[in-house]
């Protein structure tokens, strides 16, 4: 029985790896929202290594238009100014002197069904990932010495797994979704 319990233990984490992964890539996704996190990608030169902008500056939201880059050395303004250019996020920023300053511009209504198919999309790449996890506990536990009573109602076992954590990834989904669409 101890191996069977690993087994779904190993599956259950494989599942949660999956929707672990969906959710930060739905966060990747730009609802029209400022968010810190789009910048998460940006990285630039800081005295010769290569450093995520959240390592050398303040990233703040004061609406939900706007995101304020507030580097702790000034002379990184430039240098900041043209990674978030390099990133190609799609962004225009702007230099005052003191901050880097990113006005999310509102999405159309195509980007936003373009976002919201791109949702989907990771939303099946997780299901993916959740079905190779049951495939692979249902061949270990086949593997196993375990009667096929027992084999069965760990199989059984498997596949509500796999539909708990398929009915997880389409909440996300529909969550994600529903903050695309409203405008």
């Amino acid at each position: 029985m101890e191996e069977m319990d690993f087994i779904v233990d190993t599956a259950k984490e494989s599942m949660d790896q999956a929707l672990a992964h969906l959710e930060k890539e739905m966060l990747n996704l730009r609802a029209g929202k400022a968010n810190p996190i789009m910048l998460s990608s940006v990285k630039l030169d800081y005295y010769g290594t290569m450093t995520a902008i959240s390592q050398v500056a303040n990233i703040n939201t004061p609406d939900a238009r706007t995101i304020t880059v507030q580097p702790w050395e000034k002379g990184m303004l430039q240098e900041i100014e043209k990674a978030i250019l390099i990133a190609n996020l799609g962004f225009n920023p702007m230099n005052n002197g003191e901050s880097i300053i990113i006005n999310i511009p509102p999405l159309t209504e195509e980007r936003r069904r373009d976002l919201a198919k791109i949702a989907k999309s990771e939303t099946e790449n997780a299901k993916i990932g959740i079905r190779a996890a049951r495939k692979e506990a249902n061949d270990d536990i086949k593997k196993s010495e375990a009667s096929d009573d027992i084999q069965k109602n760990y199989e059984i076992d498997i596949q509500e797994l796999t539909d708990s954590y398929n009915a997880k990834a389409d909440e996300i989904f529909r969550i994600k979704e529903k903050e695309i669409l409203t405008v």
